[in-house]
């Protein structure tokens, strides 16, 4: 596969998907399979936001396995309790995409609202929008497919040799192309 980089420069390496049961290249083209593993990092995006964003780097405080299962379930729960907060606005506003709807902000505002305790009584009808989701309104991110922020690099601590200037230190849209011979024939 020849990858080319937003700056110009075209890198080719060899490329495979070593299992899959999808053989039929009709219904399942590369190309497709390819977006998909893209999205993959979707998920792996979620992962991150827990240890990252809600944790912000801390280390799990618990000592047994119990306790660890309690801290953990209490982290899904406040992460869950943002997304259904997100779902919300979307509901709300069909047009909004939930993309554009920022982790980092629904949890700051929420810590905020808690912290100082503010807003948390009835006064009317209850709206899909509170206070969190205005907030989170107010800092939408940009519309567009929002493409890997970092650059991946290999860990300097890892146990494999660092390999300087085999990769690019800064994250760069890229197009690949497969030549014909790497195409499969019915």
């Amino acid at each position: 596969m020849t990858i080319t980089l937003a700056d110009g420069t075209r890198r080719t390496e060899l490329c495979r998907l070593m299992m899959t049961s999808l053989l039929d290249t009709e219904r399942y083209p590369a190309h497709e399979l390819i977006a998909l593993y893209h999205r993959r990092w979707q998920t792996e995006t979620c992962n991150f936001s827990l240890k990252s964003t809600i944790l912000d780097g801390r280390v799990l405080r618990s000592r047994t396995v119990p306790m660890i299962e309690q801290e953990v379930y209490a982290l899904l729960t406040a992460y869950q309790a943002l997304v259904r907060t997100a779902d919300d606005l979307v509901t709300a506003q069909p047009d909004l995409s939930a993309e554009r709807i920022s982790l980092v902000v629904l949890l700051n505002d929420a810590a905020d609202q808690i912290v100082a305790a503010s807003g948390i009584t009835l006064v009317g009808p209850v709206g899909l929008v509170g206070a969190i989701g205005r907030a989170a309104l107010a800092g939408l991110l940009p519309k567009g497919r929002r493409w890997r922020s970092q650059a991946r690099v290999r860990k300097r601590n890892s146990k494999y040799a660092f390999t300087t200037g085999k990769h690019p230190r800064t994250a760069q849209a890229f197009t690949p192309a497969l030549r014909d011979d790497q195409r499969r024939r019915p």
